[in-house]
C-alpha cells in the first residue's frame, strides 16, 4: 500500500459512462469523510460530501459535552499528510473536543474542501441504477444526485442511542444528552447533577461535572475498567520532535493493533513471567498511560483467559486502593466480564472523584429507574436532582447506515441483507452494490478511526487506479469473498476472550435490544487488516469483479 506524504502525487483517473452530477459522492463530513474528498480530488474525480450537520467534524461536532476528549494521542488522530504536519499545533497528548474539532476544521481549510461539501443535508436513499451503472442519491431537501461511486463515511459511533426513561416528560428539571450538548454549554454550578450511564462518554464527564455540581450522583448499571491516561501539555519540544518523526511515528500507527503510536507488541505473554514481574509489568503499563496496559504488558490479554484476569485482577486492586469507601470501590469493580470485552476508556482521575463528598454512586443491578417530577427513582429511593445528564451511548457501527434507504441490484435493502449483522468484504465492499464503498465502517478494525480511514482510503484509491488502467465502470465483490472474509471476522473474535462475557458492547452490537451479537467490527488488529488489503490488491485483486462494458464516453466533470 502506498505511503504518499501529500495528495496530488498520483495521476488523474478518468471513468466512462453516462454523464453524472459528481463522480462521487460521501456521505459524511467527519474524519473519514474528509479524507476521501482529499484523495478523491486529488485524483481528479468530482467529489461533493453530504453532511447532515450544520458543520464538518462529525463526532467531534455533536459531542462538546465537558471533558471530551479523545482516547487515541492527539499527534496520531489526524493524518499524515505533509499539508498539515508542519502547520498544527498539538496541545495536549490526548486532544480536547475544541481541540480536535479546530484541527479538523484546519484541515478543511489547508486544502480548500468547503465548496465541495453540503451541510445540514441529510441522505434519505441511494439506489443503484442497473442499466446506467450509478448511483442515484437523494437528499431530504428533494435534490437527486448521480453518481459513479457512493462512498460513505458516516462513522462508527453517530448515531446516539437513548432509551425510553419512564417519566422524562414530567420532570421538573433539566435534562440533556452528552451527544448533543448544547453550543452554549451548560452552567451546573451549586446544580443537584445526575449522570446515568458509566460507559467512554459518562468517563470523561463525570470528573469535569463533580467540580461544579452541588451535588453529583452517578447512575451505574455495569462498572468499566478503566486505565488512566496520564494526560500531559506538549511543549515546543514535544511537538518539534513529533513533527521529525511524523512518517515513523505513522509506520509505527499502521503497524500497531489499535492504531497508535507504541509498539506492536509486548514481545511476551504472561506465563512466561513470575508473579513478581508479572506484577511490575502491570505496574509499569499502568503508570504509562493510554492503552500501553493493554498493548505493552502482555501479548495474550485478549486471548488467554487466565493472562486476561490477571490484568484485570490488577486494575480491580488499584480501584481499591484509589477509591477510599470498600463499599463503592466493590461496585465500581467489574467482576463478571473480561478486560475489554467492553471498550475500557481511559479515565482523567475518574476513580477519584468518587472520594469527593459531593459524589455518590448509584448500582442499578437489579433495579430500573423511572424519572419523577423531583429527581430519578431507583427502588424505594428518590434521588432528587436538577439536571440530568442521559451518557447512554450509540447505535453503533451499522446504526447510521440502517436508517438510508440504501438499495443495490435488484433493489435489494442493505439493511435487509444485514438483519444478522453485517457482511462485507475487507470492511469496504459488499457484494450485489457495485462502486459502494465504506470508509471506516462494519467490519473494518475496531481501532484508531483516523488510522483505520487512511488504511481504508488508500486502499480505495489504489481500487480506483486499477479500475482506470483497466477501462472498468465498475468494481464489485464476490459473495464468496464477502461470506470467507465475514467468516474470518467472527473466527478472529471468537479466538479471544472478548465474547466470554456476556456484558453488551457498542463493538459487538449487544448495546442495542434486539439487535443480533454479530462481529461488526475486525478485531484482528490494523496490521493484519492491512495486510489482508495489500495482499488483495497485490494478487491483482482476484476477489472483485470488474465490469469494463462500456456505454457511452462520459462528460466533462462539472466544475466546484
Amino acid at each position: 500500500m502506498s505511503t504518499p506524504s501529500s495528495p496530488g502525487q498520483a495521476p488523474s483517473l478518468s471513468f466512462s459512462g453516462v454523464d453524472v452530477d459528481r463522480e462521487v459522492v460521501v456521505v459524511g463530513a467527519g474524519f473519514s469523510g474528509v479524507r476521501t474528498l482529499i484523495e478523491t480530488r486529488s485524483r481528479g474525480l468530482s467529489t461533493v460530501v453530504v453532511e447532515a450537520g450544520p458543520d464538518i467534524g462529525g463526532t467531534w461536532y455533536w459531542n462538546r459535552y465537558p471533558g471530551a476528549r479523545t482516547d487515541s494521542q492527539a499527534w496520531v488522530y489526524g493524518f499524515p499528510l505533509a499539508g498539515v504536519r508542519d502547520d498544527w499545533r498539538w496541545e495536549e497528548r490526548f486532544a480536547t473536543q475544541p481541540q480536535t474539532y479546530g484541527y479538523i476544521r484546519h484541515v478543511a481549510d489547508v486544502y480548500d474542501l468547503w465548496p465541495d461539501i453540503r451541510l445540514n443535508t441529510r441522505v434519505e436513499s441511494a439506489v443503484y441504477d442497473e442499466d446506467d451503472r450509478i448511483w442515484r442519491v437523494r437528499t431530504d431537501d428533494g435534490t437527486e444526485t448521480t453518481c459513479r461511486f457512493l462512498v460513505t463515511a458516516t462513522g462508527q459511533l453517530s448515531l446516539p442511542y437513548f432509551p425510553d426513561f419512564p417519566g422524562l416528560a414530567d420532570f421538573a428539571g433539566e435534562w440533556y444528552r452528552t451527544s448533543k450538548w448544547p453550543e452554549e454549554g451548560v452552567d451546573l454550578t451549586g446544580k443537584r447533577v445526575a449522570v446515568v450511564g458509566t460507559g467512554a462518554t459518562a468517563v470523561q464527564v463525570i470528573p469535569i461535572v463533580a467540580q461544579d455540581a452541588a451535588h453529583l450522583t452517578v447512575f451505574q448499571r455495569t462498572p468499566n475498567y478503566v486505565l488512566p491516561a496520564r494526560n500531559d501539555a506538549l511543549s515546543e519540544h514535544d511537538v518539534d520532535v513529533i513533527r521529525k518523526n511524523f512518517d515513523e511515528i505513522f509506520d509505527r500507527a499502521f503497524a500497531q493493533p489499535f492504531g497508535m503510536d507504541m509498539s506492536a507488541s509486548a514481545g511476551r505473554v504472561a506465563a512466561d513471567c513470575t508473579p513478581q514481574e508479572q506484577q511490575q509489568i502491570l505496574d509499569r503499563g499502568w503508570e504509562a498511560g493510554g492503552f500501553r496496559y493493554l498493548f505493552e504488558t502482555f501479548d495474550d490479554i485478549l486471548t488467554d483467559e487466565a493472562a486476561n484476569e490477571l490484568a484485570s485482577e490488577f486494575i480491580r486492586a488499584k480501584i481499591r486502593s484509589i477509591v477510599r469507601d470498600p463499599r463503592t470501590a466493590e461496585l465500581l469493580c467489574p467482576k463478571d466480564y473480561p478486560l475489554a470485552a467492553k471498550r475500557p476508556p481511559l479515565g482523567h482521575y475518574y476513580y477519584e472523584t468518587f472520594n469527593r463528598d459531593n459524589v455518590d454512586l448509584v448500582d442499578l443491578t437489579g433495579h430500573e429507574l423511572t424519572i419523577e417530577p423531583a429527581g430519578i427513582r431507583v427502588g424505594d429511593t428518590l434521588h432528587e436532582v436538577d439536571v440530568i445528564v442521559f451518557a447512554t451511548g450509540y447505535d453503533a457501527i451499522t446504526g447510521t447506515l440502517d436508517r438510508i434507504e440504501i438499495r443495490g441490484r435488484g433493489g435489494a435493502l442493505l439493511r435487509d441483507r444485514w438483519t444478522e449483522g453485517p457482511r462485507t468484504y475487507l470492511g469496504m465492499l459488499v457484494d450485489g452494490f457495485p462502486n459502494l464503498f465504506m470508509v471506516a465502517g462494519p467490519q473494518s478494525p475496531f481501532a484508531n478511526i483516523p488510522v483505520v480511514s487512511e488504511v481504508c482510503v488508500r486502499w480505495l484509491s489504489e481500487l480506483l487506479t486499477a479500475m482506470h488502467e483497466r477501462g472498468a465502470v465498475t468494481a464489485e465483490p464476490s459473495s464468496a469473498a464477502v461470506d470467507r472474509f465475514s467468516r474470518l471476522t467472527e473466527e478472529v473474535i471468537d479466538a479471544t476472550v472478548l465474547r466470554r462475557g456476556g456484558k453488551t458492547s457498542w463493538y459487538l452490537g449487544t448495546n442495542i435490544p434486539g439487535k443480533p451479537a454479530a462481529a461488526v467490527m475486525w478485531l484482528g488488529g490494523v496490521g493484519s487488516f492491512r495486510d489482508l488489503c495489500d495482499a488483495e490488491s497485490g494478487a491483482g485483486y482476484p476477489e472483485i469483479t470488474f465490469d469494463t462494458r462500456d456505454r457511452q464516453p462520459i462528460a466533462s466533470a462539472p466544475d466546484r
